[in-house]
């Protein structure tokens, strides 16, 4: 049988070619894609993850772990997709109107994906208009929301307002390095992350 902890390891060593092989023969030799997915790509995201949140791993070695489970995610999808197996939840993400960061969005995504969701990544500067539409459009059960100046905290605001006002039904969490929970509180958010790995907590809690 495939060595799906090998496949975690890997995955936590951010050990390319080792998670795409070992993905590659979990499959041939009939492996379910589920337990490829979730007993070796998410577990070794999942130890990720852990170490980051107690500061034992930073942002590089998170980064290199997303993109060896991208690369045996490749390979592992079609079969996912045949086998009926569903993401845990759709989770739309973006940086709020007026601000152009997005090293810290695009590693919430990375790690929600690792988790097992559906990202839809709006990228930087967008609209409530645009959210609200993207919400709609896609039937999102989870949105996150993060600004990384003060000045852009606002957009936040805006766009949460714009999601109620539209009577759309999805959860919001937002999140950046000015942000807090009694901001979240305050602007009505459904969750506050402080890091990308609490963003996964929150997001779990959030679709439960």
């Amino acid at each position: 049988m495939a060595d799906l902890k090998a496949l975690a390891d890997a995955v936590i060593k951010g050990d390319q070619s080792a998670a795409v092989e070992i993905t590659k023969a979990a499959l041939e030799e009939g492996t379910p894609a589920k337990s490829v997915l979730h007993d070796g790509l998410i577990a070794g995201m999942d130890v990720i993850g852990g170490r980051f949140k107690k500061n034992e791993v930073y942002i590089p070695e998170v980064l290199i772990a997303a993109r060896a489970m991208k690369m045996a995610m490749e390979f592992l999808e079609p079969e996912l997709v045949k086998a009926g197996v569903k993401p845990i939840g759709k989770c739309l993400i973006g940086t709020v109107q007026g601000d152009l960061h997005d090293i810290g969005k695009n590693l919430v995504a990375m790690m929600l994906k690792g988790a097992g969701f559906e990202v839809i990544d709006l990228g930087v500067d967008v609209k409530p208009e645009k959210f609200v539409e993207e919400i709609k459009a896609q039937g999102v059960q989870v949105v996150g929301m993060s600004a990384l100046l003060t000045t852009t905290m606002p957009g936040m605001e805006k766009a949460i307002k714009a999601i109620k006002d539209a009577g759309v039904s999805a959860k919001i969490m937002i999140g950046g390095a000015p942000v807090t929970q009694g901001y979240a509180d305050k602007i009505g958010a459904d969750g506050y992350a402080a890091d990308a790995a609490s963003a996964v907590d929150i997001a779990k809690a959030l679709v439960a």
